[in-house]
C-alpha cells in the first residue's frame, strides 16, 4: 500500500474513532425528578424497542471499530458494517412506530450520506473522498447522539 493510501485510511480511522467516542458517550444521566422510569409515560418504550436501540448502538460501534491497516479491505468492511447499521436503524424505526421520528429520519439521512461518501471513496480514493467520509461520519455521530439522547429517557442505558 502506498503512503497516500495509508494516510487516507488513517484519516478515515480518525473519523470513525470520532464516531465511536461520540456514540459511546451519549448516554444520559438522570438528575432529580421522578425515579419511576417507563411507568410514568404512556409512550414508554417496550423492552423489545430498547433491545433494538441497544442493537443499533452495537452496530454503530462495530462500524467505528474497523482496522485501517486492512487496506482496501477496510473500505469493504466499512460497507458491510454500514449495511448492518442501516438494517438496525430500520428495525428500530419500524418498531418505534413513529416515536422519535425526527431523530430516526435524521439518522437514516446521515447514513445514506455516509453510504454515498463511502461509495465515492471506493470508486476514487482521494483526499476529497476521505473528507467526504469524515464529514458524513460527523453527521452520523450527531444524528445518533440525538437519537440516543431521546431514547435514553425511555430506555436508560442505551
Amino acid at each position: 500500500m502506498t503512503g497516500p493510501a495509508r494516510w487516507r485510511l488513517a484519516a478515515i480511522a480518525c473519523g470513525v474513532a470520532f464516531l465511536t467516542v461520540a456514540c459511546g458517550s451519549s448516554s444520559s444521566t438522570a438528575s432529580g425528578g421522578s425515579s419511576s422510569p417507563a411507568a410514568a409515560s404512556p409512550s414508554a418504550a417496550s423492552s423489545a424497542l430498547c433491545a433494538d436501540a441497544a442493537a443499533l448502538r452495537t452496530s454503530l460501534g462495530k462500524l467505528a471499530s474497523f482496522q485501517a491497516s486492512a487496506g482496501q479491505g477496510a473500505v469493504n468492511e466499512v460497507k458491510a458494517d454500514l449495511a448492518n447499521v442501516q438494517t438496525a436503524a430500520t428495525n428500530f424505526a419500524n418498531d418505534a412506530k413513529g416515536e422519535w421520528q425526527p431523530q430516526t429520519s435524521a439518522l437514516k439521512s446521515a447514513l445514506a450520506s455516509l453510504q454515498s461518501a463511502v461509495q465515492k471513496l471506493a470508486a476514487n480514493p482521494s483526499t476529497t473522498a476521505v473528507t467526504g467520509v469524515v464529514t458524513a461520519l460527523g453527521q452520523v455521530t450527531a444524528a445518533a447522539g440525538n437519537l440516543f439522547a431521546a431514547v435514553g429517557k425511555d430506555c436508560p442505558g442505551t
